[in-house]
């Protein structure tokens, strides 16, 4: 008896020291998305993808600067080294603007600019995966402390009927009905139980461990959780799923998205063969400075750059980008393959978990029958304590299966949502 009530005190002692957490699956994963500092990270990642866009179409407007000069010299002189030109230095102080507006680089700017949205929208869907990631992650750990507490539950009760047993059968023996053996026993179920038992505590605690990090919590924490429905037996066919996930997955629409977004590089990439058209013009005045140097100026002129041979670099960087794109291309097809596998394998899972559900209730009422009458056989003296240890055995296992077969197939369906993007 002391034994039993050691095991009763370990496991209440975590009861006095904090009140436990109730939560709600939805609210499980409200605190997920807003604590956990990778999807703040992702979101943050997202935002700033979406200032290239606005970086590149810089390009395209006018490019206005100010200038203030003042120069002291050997009035007069001439720079005659470090360049082909020679112009004459004055003493001079100015101010002035100049304006430099692009007229054309026959798309190259614009393919830019699109590239730039479309990975930034591929950004976007890094932030829904990320979301999936933990969301998936969270439900799991969610099902898994509603799962250990079930098992804790089977684990104490199974203490208490065997400790039950034990205390008859010894009773039994020191009336001379029952002998040593019988004892031993009963003494050996009571003592696994018991170990089952600490190792339900201990699961229990390891799960909670996971939630709590899941949900971004750092200290150790107890959860009260409320029971989720148990979903419908998923259709009989795949198919639909599959072409869902197609469709759905964010990790497919990133890499559709980055294929466009290299495509229309490889585009800018072969504009740069193309002559780039520009309009400059300045305009200021000299308030002090020499006769010689006009009290004002301004011009405007148009430049026109053709790139004529530079080594071939900018034929290098078009291929390079097409057989990227190219490469991004196949990315694509990988994944999609890898998505079609993950759903037909998750699908299979969660069937083959809810199948589990219905067998499970079966093997345990078959146990429970089984219990009773290897008990009574064993009362009336036409069986061993072997048949009753092992029958006790077969409806301790029974019940731990029974009880994991409805949150394995929650966690199961959980990962059916994610395969096919339904998480958000």
């Amino acid at each position: 008896m002391i034994t039993r009530y050691v095991a009763v005190c370990v496991f209440m002692a975590p009861a006095w020291a904090q009140q436990p957490m109730s939560l709600t699956l939805a609210q499980a994963e409200n605190l997920a998305t807003q604590n956990n500092p990778k999807f703040a990270a992702a979101r943050l990642n997202a935002a700033a993808a979406y200032q290239a866009p606005i970086e590149a179409r810089a390009g395209l407007l006018p490019n206005v600067n100010g200038f203030i000069t003042g120069v002291g010299a050997d009035s007069g002189s001439r720079l005659a080294a470090g360049g082909l030109n020679n112009p004459v230095v004055y003493n001079r102080f100015a101010s002035g603007l100049m304006v430099n507006q692009l007229v054309t680089d026959f798309g190259r700017t614009s393919s830019l600019i699109a590239s730039d949205k479309l990975r930034a929208q591929a950004q976007d869907q890094v932030t829904e995966t990320t979301r999936a990631d933990i969301l998936v992650a969270t439900t799991r750990a969610y099902f898994a402390v509603l799962r250990a507490n079930a098992v804790l539950q089977v684990a104490q009760q199974t203490v208490s009927a065997r400790q039950l047993v034990s205390d008859q059968i010894t009773a039994l023996f020191h009336s001379q009905l029952k002998s040593q053996l019988d004892v031993s026993f009963a003494n050996v179920n009571l003592a696994d139980a018991q170990l089952l038992l600490a190792q339900a505590q201990n699961d229990l605690k390891s799960a909670e461990a996971d939630l709590a990090a899941a949900i971004g919590l750092s200290a150790p924490t107890s959860f009260s959780l409320s029971e989720e429905a148990v979903p419908d037996a998923l259709p009989d066919r795949v198919d639909t799923f599959v072409q869902r996930a197609l469709q759905d997955r964010p990790e497919l629409k990133d890499l559709k998205l980055e294929q466009g977004a290299a495509e229309r590089f490889a585009k800018a990439e072969h504009a740069l063969k193309y002559p780039t058209v520009a309009v400059a013009g300045t305009a200021g005045f000299v308030p002090v400075g020499e006769d010689a140097v006009p009290g004002r100026y301004g011009a405007i002129g148009l430049n026109v750059s053709i790139p004529v041979f530079n080594g071939g670099l900018f034929r290098a960087r078009q291929t390079e980008a097409e057989i990227r794109a190219r490469a991004a291309t196949q990315q694509v097809n990988d994944v999609a393959n890898r998505i079609t596998r993950d759903v037909r394998v998750a699908y299979l899972n969660a069937r083959t978990a809810f199948e589990r559900v219905g067998l499970t209730a079966q093997l345990l009422e078959q146990s429970s029958l089984a219990l009773d009458l290897a008990r009574g056989r064993y009362d009336l003296g036409l069986s061993s304590i072997v048949e009753l240890s092992q029958a006790q055995l077969n409806l301790t296992s029974a019940q731990i299966a029974n009880t994991s077969a409805k949150y394995d197939y929650q966690a199961q369906r959980t990962v059916v949502d994610y395969e096919i993007g339904a998480l958000r």
